[in-house]
């Protein structure tokens, strides 16, 4: 397998004038290889920084994620009323602006809009906050789940979470590569792109440098995925600005063109700082007063998330009213009950684990 694997190396690595993009299959296995170890690790940092330094095709960007489909989880489809909405962050986590993310999925959840999240720990190269640590800090042990319990919980709640190193430990053993060779390596992109849910949904991407969207809208294209945003997030997260113009890319269903969507904060009264990372304790107590109905500068951008998650999920037939929806549900404690919803059904699940 270490030769079949030179081979690929040899391509992507032979130099700018010599070096040659892989196939759709040739990347598949690539990555299948780094997977599982069978090439060896020479091998794979060196791929990780070849691929890198000449940036990844969406051909070669199709046949990762085909990858990561066969190896990685998976979360069956569950009757729902509206699409899931997977929220795809970069794994490295945030280091300079306050994760909006959690907030924006419980009021999702409080509209019975069901979310899917994945992620691990901290992870190089930033080491930023990680999702998974926000969620702890709520009472929401989900690195405690296994897969099939992960299952259960989004069949209950509409909530799943998919924790890499417990999920995903082929993927998680790739991690320390990414601290040797001090860059983000290709599977870093991948993770903005893949979705562990195998219904249909629609699937959301961060994304910092433009030609980042581009490629990915290409790859979409290949992989018959017809509902998907593009945001120019905070940190390159799901997260809308509001210090800024907020730069989407909208693709759906039936329409061959990616519709170019442009807000403005200013326009709804919402605009402002972005809200600076936070110490975790003072971010969740931060957190706990948007939850009870305070306005603050991190409600703000909660509702301006929100209400046009709402909107693009079909929770809300526009986004001003996705404003209000998002809107009420806090203010009238719908937020707060499905948060208590998760923590019960996460601590029986848990319970049930525990040896008596």
């Amino acid at each position: 397998m270490s030769n079949v694997f030179k081979a690929l190396l040899k391509k992507v690595g032979s130099g700018t004038h010599t070096s040659k993009s892989l196939t759709r299959e040739e990347a598949a296995t690539a990555t299948q290889l780094m997977l599982t170890q069978a090439a060896t690790p020479a091998q794979i940092g060196a791929f990780m920084i070849a691929h890198r330094i000449r940036r990844p095709t969406p051909t070669e960007l199709a046949g990762m994620l085909d990858a990561y489909d066969e190896f990685g989880p998976a979360l069956t489809p569950i009757e729902v009323a509206y699409p899931p909405t997977v929220f795809c962050a970069p794994y490295d986590g945030r280091s300079r602006t306050a994760p909006v993310t959690p907030l924006t999925a419980l009021i999702l959840l409080a509209a019975n809009a069901p979310v899917v999240m994945h992620g691990s720990d901290r992870m190089p190269t930033k080491y930023g906050l990680s999702l998974i640590e926000i969620w702890q800090a709520l009472d929401l042990p989900l690195q405690q789940l296994t897969l099939a319990q992960t299952q259960q919980l989004f069949e209950q709640t509409g909530f799943g979470f998919v924790y890499q190193p417990n999920h995903f430990p082929t993927a998680q053993g790739l991690v320390p590569y990414r601290d040797q060779i001090g860059k983000r390596p290709t599977l870093a992109t991948i993770e903005l792109m893949w979705s562990p849910y195998r219904g249909d949904h629609h699937l959301v991407t961060g994304f910092v440098h433009p030609p980042t969207e581009e490629r990915a809208q290409v790859t979409y294209e290949m992989r018959k995925q017809p509902f998907y945003t593009m945001v120019k997030g905070l940190e390159g997260s799901c997260d809308l600005p509001l210090s800024r113009t907020a730069i989407l890319g909208l693709g759906n269903p039936g329409q061959a063109e990616l519709e170019r969507l442009l807000l403005h904060p200013r326009d709804y009264d919402l605009d402002g700082e972005d809200v600076p990372l936070l110490p975790l304790p003072t971010l969740i107590d931060e957190m706990k007063a948007v939850l009870s109905g305070k306005a603050t500068a991190l409600a703000a951008s909660a509702l301006w998330n929100s209400g046009f998650y709402l909107w693009r999920c079909g929770a809300s037939p526009s986004f001003d009213l996705g404003l209000a929806m998002a809107e009420k549900l806090l203010t009238d404690g719908e937020v707060q009950h499905s948060l208590a919803q998760l923590q019960q059904a996460i601590a029986d699940l848990v319970l049930v684990r525990t040896p008596s």
